[in-house]
């Protein structure tokens, strides 16, 4: 894969694909970490002597919405960067300025189809294209995958990070690799389960997902969030990681998914009618803990529990507080993971977290990404 030391930048203008697809409360960005997580690219580029062009998307537009301009963005970079940074409102009116964003690449009808003429579009604004959109990277778009073909192109310093630690922890990992896999569908994470049955020494299995296992095996799941599609790829994971996979022990149920609701705690897996299983127990949430400090490597995506209802918070906070104590090289997977750090303050704690979360996923999968390839 191509890095910024393969370009010359200088006097150049450089089309730069950032990921600022940021949550917003009307107009005000709740969380700037991908737009922070930009800045080490933007800094070099424009040390280099370079030009800037950014571009980004924000949400799925069906139109020109205005609620989901990028100016709240170019707002934020502005104050980061104590410069300016010009909205351009469309590809016909770009200023010839230093620092330029584009105004939500989304709004243009080809974006999401990769049209070659768009791409054009784009191309014949810049000299030079670089990409660290890693939230991105999954999906083959005309400013991620097209355009990357009609200039001298290659990757930002957050992709170039991402893919570099993510492939690193499949292909030379210190020992033990334990993967902490939760969330709701184990459709969802198959393929990544699939990826470490073939390499960690641990997988341990937390949040709804942990629902068509035990289906599998035959135990009850009262109300819990059970995806029936699950079943059978959970079973045959079962089969696959006998020595491997581990699953809890205990949990937490409610009533119903609430703050408020009535809570208990279960001692075993089977959870009675009218009871729907909320989080792992504690001493499932322990054994993942002491499991996780005696790693190598450790990769987490998903929450153990519905860890934004404090009732059934415990077990994600107890894995969080264990793989930000850890001495292993840890990986967050972005997502749900990523905001339960956020959420228990301990996100500066862990080495590295993802800023795409799909994309991470595709990563580990093994899958091709678009907008990786198009930069090797």
């Amino acid at each position: 894969m191509r890095t910024l030391e393969d370009l010359n930048v200088e006097g150049k203008r450089v089309f730069v694909r950032v990921d600022f697809n940021v949550p917003l409360d009307g107009a005000r960005i709740t969380d700037d970490t991908r737009i922070r997580a930009a800045l080490p690219t933007i800094e070099r580029l424009r040390g280099d002597g370079a030009r800037l062009l950014l571009a980004a998307h924000l949400g799925r537009p069906k139109d020109r919405e205005p609620e989901l301009s990028l100016r709240p963005a170019a707002d934020r970079l502005g104050e980061l960067l104590s410069d300016e940074v010009t909205l351009a409102p469309s590809l016909d009116e770009v200023p010839d300025g230093d620092l330029v964003m584009l105004e939500n690449v989304r709004y243009e009808p080809g974006e999401t189809k990769n049209d070659p003429e768009l791409a054009k579009r784009y191309a014949a604004l810049a000299d030079v294209y670089v990409n660290d959109a890693f939230g991105a990277a999954h999906r083959a778009h005309a400013s991620t995958e097209a355009v990357a073909h009609l200039l001298p192109s290659a990757a930002g310093r957050l992709l170039e990070r991402e893919v570099a630690t993510l492939r690193g922890i499949l292909e030379d990992p210190k020992r033990p690799l334990v993967a902490v896999v939760g969330g709701a569908k184990v459709t969802d994470k198959i393929g990544v389960l699939d990826a470490f049955l073939d390499v960690a020494d641990e997988i341990l299995i937390g949040g709804a997902m942990c629902f068509p296992f035990f289906k599998a095996q035959g135990h009850e799941v009262g109300s819990s969030l059970c995806e029936d599609e699950g079943v059978e790829p959970a079973g045959r994971v079962l089969r696959a990681g006998i020595d491997k996979v581990q699953l809890p022990v205990d949990m937490v149920a409610g009533r119903e998914f609430s703050a408020d609701t009535e809570a208990k705690q279960i001692n075993g897996v089977d959870v009675p009618d009218g009871w729907m299983g909320l989080d792992i127990g504690p001493v499932t949430a322990q054994r993942y803990a002491d499991v996780v400090k005696d790693a190598g490597t450790v990769f987490w995506n998903g929450p153990m529990g519905a860890f934004e209802l404090p009732p059934f918070a415990a077990g994600t906070r107890t894995v969080a507080e264990a793989v930000a104590v850890s001495e292993a090289t840890t990986v967050v997977g972005g997502g749900d993971s990523a905001a339960a750090l956020a959420q228990f303050g301990l996100a500066d704690m862990v080495d590295h977290v993802s800023t795409g979360g799909g994309a991470s996923l595709e990563l580990v999968e093994g899958k091709p990404l678009p907008g990786v390839e198009a930069l090797s």
